[in-house]
Formats: C-alpha cells, sequence, structure tokens
C-alpha cells in the first residue's frame, strides 16, 4: 500500500511509533551521561596506573594517534562494561526480590 499520501497517515497506519513514544527522560539521559563519564575517568585511571608495567607499543605517547590510544579507549571500553553489567545484576536482584 504505498501512495503518496502516506506522510498523512497516522503513525498506527504506518506501523511507526509516534514521536512522544520516543522520548527519552532527562532521568536517563543523565544517568547514562554519569555512567559514560565514570567508565572514562576509571578506565583511564586504570589505563594510567598500569601503563608502566605495558610493553612500549601499548603507550600512549602524548599528541600522537598510535596504539596506546586504542588501549586506552579499550580500558574506557571494558569500564562501561562492567558498570552497565552491575546495574544490570542491581535491577535484576530488585527485581528477584520482589
Amino acid at each position: 500500500m504505498n501512495n503518496q499520501n502516506d506522510h498523512q497517515r497516522s503513525p498506527e497506519d504506518t506501523g511507526k511509533k509516534s514521536s512522544h513514544r520516543d522520548s527519552v527522560s532527562k532521568q536517563s539521559v543523565a544517568m547514562n551521561f554519569v555512567e559514560s563519564l565514570a567508565a572514562v575517568l576509571l578506565g583511564n585511571a586504570a589505563y594510567l596506573l598500569l601503563s608502566p608495567y605495558m610493553p612500549p607499543l601499548a603507550r600512549h605517547r602524548t599528541f600522537h594517534y598510535d596504539v596506546g590510544m586504542l588501549v586506552d579507549f579499550w580500558f574506557c571500553v571494558v569500564a562501561f562494561g562492567l558498570i552497565k553489567t552491575a546495574r544490570w545484576w542491581r535491577r535484576r536482584k530488585r527485581v528477584d526480590g520482589e
């Protein structure tokens, strides 16, 4: 049923969600920001603490694109994953306890 009047159809008719359903709460955006910031800070702290023990190739040189930058990014991604997993476990434990 493709016709030129698809833009005039309601979201239910086209199978698309309406814009008010796609909105995200300010609280969830703020929580995602805090989690992301914590991941960057924790990941960078872990990288900086462990960098003296890493092979020279894995160490980041200031103002250069190198493998060390990718290793640092990986530390941040792992920290983000740990934070999200901890939140998921906590939420799951709360739901199972009810």
